[in-house]
């Protein structure tokens, strides 16, 4: 094998370990956090706003029951809002 193709061989291998350490760190944020519906402020929710919403971003009213954030895991029901506490299925 010449040094060019080495090079280029190795490159790749290293761009697709970083790739996967990419996905790994991913899969644990997502497992240290959870959906907490009806905790966002209007427009600053993180997905599911409703139908005719395109998603982030898009609630229209404070802690909007179907309208979820991103929170740590695990505090989810201990946050509260003038609406009452965060919820881990959406709220009516």
């Amino acid at each position: 094998m010449n040094r060019t193709a080495s090079a280029a061989a190795l490159a790749a291998i290293f761009a697709l370990s970083t790739g996967v350490s990419m996905a790994a760190a991913d899969d644990m944020k997502k497992a240290e956090t959870e959906k907490c519906y009806g905790v966002a402020k209007a427009g600053q929710n993180d997905c599911k706003a409703g139908a005719g919403t395109s998603c982030a971003g898009t609630s229209k009213a404070d802690y909007q029951g179907n309208a979820w954030k991103m929170v740590a895991k695990g505090t989810c029901a201990t946050i509260k809002t003038p609406n009452g506490m965060g919820s881990l299925t959406p709220k009516a």
